[in-house]
């Protein structure tokens, strides 16, 4: 099984989801597409791993709601307690762009970073918001490990911290940009 196997089952350990869903859910770890998500919960259910109830809906398809299995769960816990975890691949434009900006004017730089700063802003607000709302949900209190909120909580936290981070390190930057005639000439 590959990687985004387990990611599904782990999202459907939490709760019931349709495709959409896990879509959704998948992209606080990895951009996953429907075309790859599909075709993998069928598999998943042809393993006996996930099972599906076909729920009606008017004026629209009739849509899958995804379960575990105990089957699937055995294979999660084991895949969780002997696989440790692949070294992590980011791919950020953003972090590509700034290992060339020595080429730019210093006005052009500090523009790129504000925008991300910017981003960053919205992002973190939002993921605020998605907190609280976890929080008021609760069962039981998210910081309690027998939660069901618990690892989605442990995650919505790193995340946050993650973009605060990267707030304070772009704020640390800006006073960098100094103008200067020491650019190189543009080549024809």
């Amino acid at each position: 099984m590959i990687a985004l196997s387990y990611a599904l089952l782990c999202m459907l350990a939490r709760k019931p989801c349709s495709g959409y869903e896990l879509t959704k859910l998948l992209q606080m770890f990895w951009q996953a597409q429907h075309s790859q998500i599909y075709p993998l919960l069928a598999k998943l259910e042809k393993a006996g791993l996930v099972t599906f109830e076909l729920i009606g809906q008017t004026g629209k398809p009739d849509k899958k709601l995804y379960s575990i299995t105990a089957d699937g769960i055995a294979k999660l816990q084991h895949w969780i307690r002997t696989q440790p975890p692949t070294e992590q691949l980011e791919r950020d434009e953003f972090l590509i762009k700034i290992y060339a900006i020595g080429l730019m004017e210093p006005e052009t730089s500090r523009a790129l970073f504000l925008e991300r700063r910017e981003a960053l802003e919205i992002r973190l607000h939002r993921l605020e918001g998605e907190m609280r709302l976890m929080e008021e949900e609760r069962e039981m209190p998210v910081t309690d490990y027998a939660s069901r909120q618990f690892g989605r909580y442990l995650l919505y936290q790193r995340r946050m911290r993650l973009v605060r981070e990267e707030i304070d390190w772009i704020d640390w930057t800006l006073p960098l940009f100094k103008p200067s005639a020491a650019l190189p000439p543009e080549r024809d």
